[in-house]
C-alpha cells in the first residue's frame, strides 16, 4: 500500500543482477562447477533455448570418371586397378540462434566391397548463426588396386558394364565457442550413404536424398 509504481521493476532488476553476479562468480578460475552445468544454466536460466544440433543434408554425387585398367601393385603382381573422379554435394545448416560454429570433417571415403577406392577432403570453414551453405567435395582415387574384387568390374571397354554398389562414409565435427573458450559445445554427425553407380549414365548427378543415414 502506497508503494511507488516502479518498485516491482526495481526488485526484478536487482534480482536479475544478483542472478547474473552469482552466475559470473561460478565462472571464476578454480570453480568446481562442471562446464556442462554452466552451459545448462546459461542457456536455460537466461531464457534462451538449448543449443540445437547443426543439420546436414546430402544432395548428390556425380561420377566424372570411372575407369578400370590393368596394372600391378608394389610387388609387381598383375592386378586390376580403378581410377575415378566424383563430386559430392551437401548442405550444411547451422540452426543455432546464438553462436556460429567451426566445422571440420574426416576424409570422405568411397568404398567398393570393403576396399577404399577414393577419398576426398572437405575444407574447414566457419558457419555463422542461423545460416546455411552448399558444400562441394571432390572424391577421387588414382590407380587403386582392386585385388580379387576387380574381376567383376573389369571389361574390354576399360570400365564396368553393370551397376556398382558403393558406400560413402565420413564424420562431420562442429564446435562452437561460448563465453570465449570456457564453454565449447561439440556436435558429431556420422554419415553413411549407399550409392549405385550406373555406367550407362556417366556425368549425371545421383540423388542422395533417400540413400544416407545420419547418426
Amino acid at each position: 500500500m502506497g508503494s511507488p509504481p516502479h518498485s516491482h521493476s526495481s526488485v526484478d532488476r536487482h534480482s536479475r543482477e544478483s542472478s547474473w553476479s552469482r552466475f559470473s562468480g561460478s565462472l571464476k578460475p578454480g570453480s568446481r562447477k562442471p562446464l556442462h552445468f554452466v552451459f545448462h544454466v546459461f542457456f536455460d536460466s537466461r531464457g534462451a533455448s538449448r543449443p540445437q544440433k547443426p543439420k546436414i543434408t546430402m544432395k548428390s554425387i556425380k561420377f566424372e570418371q570411372f575407369k578400370i585398367q590393368a596394372g600391378s601393385d608394389f610387388t609387381e603382381v598383375a592386378i586390376d586397378m580403378i581410377t575415378m573422379n566424383s563430386t559430392v554435394k551437401m548442405i550444411y545448416q547451422n540452426t543455432v540462434t546464438f553462436f556460429g560454429v567451426h566445422v571440420t570433417s574426416t576424409p570422405l571415403d568411397l568404398s567398393y566391397s570393403q576396399i577404399n577406392i577414393a577419398s576426398g577432403t572437405m575444407k574447414n570453414f566457419y558457419q555463422s548463426r542461423k545460416s546455411q551453405m552448399s558444400v562441394i567435395v571432390a572424391v577421387m582415387g588414382n590407380k587403386v588396386p582392386l585385388y580379387g574384387s576387380g574381376a567383376s568390374l573389369s571389361s574390354s571397354t576399360g570400365t564396368t558394364s553393370h551397376p556398382v554398389s558403393l558406400k560413402l562414409s565420413f564424420v562431420v565435427r562442429s564446435r562452437a565457442y561460448v563465453l570465449g573458450k570456457l564453454v565449447k559445445p561439440k556436435f558429431y554427425k556420422k554419415i553413411e550413404c549407399d550409392i549405385t553407380y550406373d555406367p550407362k549414365k556417366p556425368n549425371v548427378p545421383i540423388s542422395l536424398k533417400k540413400s544416407c543415414t545420419y547418426d
